[in-house]
């Protein structure tokens, strides 16, 4: 079929619209073939969006010869987009899990001890761990109420082994009622994103174990952190990463982790809090890699990929990883 050339021109502005890619201003001698799928009617008094449309190759022939090209919809404009447009909701995100795991926390220790927080000392601590965390008070209260609930298992802690990505180690922390649910809920996100599940310890060992504070780096001075914390007894400060399209915003995220013995850990938060730096604890402890270790970009964005399903996981309450970035 030949196209008029105002047909060409309508088509290659729809095009341009909706690619990833280059614009190609088609020639009034060329005739263009191509295939695409539409989710809803179209005209030109309705309205669509990117979304909507799904293209397939686009071949475009000229006299002298014929090019095809894939082209998608866009997910953002840039990476630094990217990064503003998914920073609030890996926020809300980090904020729903450390909720879910203090009120499935609360759960067990009602089903053990009982709901009075007078007798019951894990209850009582807890209550104490969401006032240091600031989480709302009605998180107890659920909780204490879901536990004697008919049905209501406690909840039993599991972790699983992953290899993910160029030889990357990931370490998923499960507090679960249900264990064949979450065991079989993990294989097939791990499957389905091209990772692999590991025996039990062949990637632990990799890990340390420690209380982390996290104070930002917009708080302190880095110097200043170093010496009151060093002098306190903290074991490491780590530093975080840079990168080239941080913004303003992206700065205020960005934290320093002042790494400290279970032992030692009350001494360095009040030795913190006696010099004014602002904090925010851990929820118990963290896992910290040994020796991180450095992969391309494809493999890395392969693994910040399934390492988000895994999140995305009703019974996953945190996801490690040995990955450098």
């Amino acid at each position: 079929m030949v196209y008029s050339s105002s047909s060409i021109r309508a088509f290659g502005s729809l095009l341009c619209r909706m690619s990833n890619g280059v614009y190609l201003k088609p020639h009034h001698s060329s005739t263009l073939r191509s295939i695409f799928l539409l989710s809803g009617n179209f005209s030109s008094s309705s309205s669509y969006s990117s979304s909507d449309i799904k293209v397939l190759p686009l071949e475009l022939q000229s006299s002298n010869s014929v090019r095809k090209i894939w082209t998608s919809s866009p997910l953002c404009m840039g990476r630094r987009s990217c990064k503003i447009a998914g920073r609030k909701t890996a926020q809300d995100l980090k904020k729903a899990k450390l909720y879910s795991k203090i009120g499935k926390e609360i759960v067990s220790a009602v089903k053990k001890g009982g709901p009075s927080p007078i007798s019951n000392t894990a209850l009582a601590a807890l209550i104490e761990k969401v006032k240091e965390l600031d989480i709302p008070k009605d998180i107890v209260d659920r909780n204490v109420k879901r536990a004697s609930e008919k049905g209501q298992e406690a909840f039993i802690e599991k972790i699983y082994e992953v290899y993910g990505y160029g030889g990357v180690g990931i370490i998923i922390e499960v507090l679960t009622d249900k264990v064949n649910r979450s065991v079989a809920a993990v294989r097939e996100v791990v499957k389905d994103n091209g990772g692999k599940m590991a025996d039990p310890g062949s990637i632990m060992f990799k890990f340390q174990r420690a209380r982390v504070a996290n104070v930002k780096v917009t708080d302190v001075d880095r110097d200043q952190l170093l010496t009151i914390a060093l002098d306190a007894g903290a074991e490491d400060i780590i530093e975080p990463s840079m990168d080239e399209y941080d913004t303003e915003a992206d700065s205020s995220e960005r934290v320093y982790k002042v790494v400290s013995s279970a032992e030692n850990y009350p001494v360095i938060l009040s030795k913190l809090q006696e010099e004014g730096i602002k904090f925010k604890p851990d929820n118990g402890s963290e896992l910290l890699p040994t020796t991180p270790i450095e992969v391309d970009d494809e493999a890395m964005e392969l693994n910040k990929e399934l390492m988000s399903k895994l999140l995305e996981l009703d019974d996953v309450d945190a996801v490690y990883t040995d990955q450098k970035y």
